[in-house]
């Protein structure tokens, strides 16, 4: 699929017509030419794109983390653990947005780093190929 870029046109704050072009896809691409969360990133250099998977792939382990991790200690102030937990399920959310709207950037490579994140977060958290012992995490499952 050819590459789609769109111009679009507006007026500046100083009341000059301006003409700018977007990297805006609404289907799956493949190419290191992309805009991945915020304006202008990664662009078009091949390192930063490879650092943008990278950091995608990373997000995603880190929701897993979040998901299966056992911090808060079994005797801990109920009043406290349960704060504990709120910010943990807040932070656990925010990243997971923040997955999702790179993997809306409709790039291919940035879908699979984000699915093999996931992946490979649950395999080294959540699943019992490595768990030492039946440990309850402290955040209830992601619906």
């Amino acid at each position: 699929m050819a590459n789609m870029a769109e111009t679009t046109s507006a007026w500046n704050t100083t009341g000059l017509h301006v003409h700018r072009k977007s990297l805006l896809h609404m289907s799956f691409y493949w190419g290191h030419k992309s805009e991945i969360l915020f304006s202008g990133w990664p662009g078009c250099n091949s390192g930063m794109y490879a650092l943008a998977l990278i950091l995608v792939f990373a997000l995603a382990m880190v929701v897993e983390w979040l998901s299966y991790c056992s911090i808060i200690k079994p005797g801990a102030n109920k009043v406290a653990a349960g704060f504990f937990q709120t910010a943990m399920h807040t932070v656990r959310a925010g990243l997971s947005y923040m997955v999702m709207l790179a993997v809306m950037s409709f790039n291919g490579g940035v879908f699979l780093a984000a699915v093999f994140g996931h992946a490979i977060g649950f395999l080294v958290f959540g699943s019992k190929a490595f768990r030492k012992a039946e440990k309850v995490p402290d955040l209830p499952p992601r619906k």
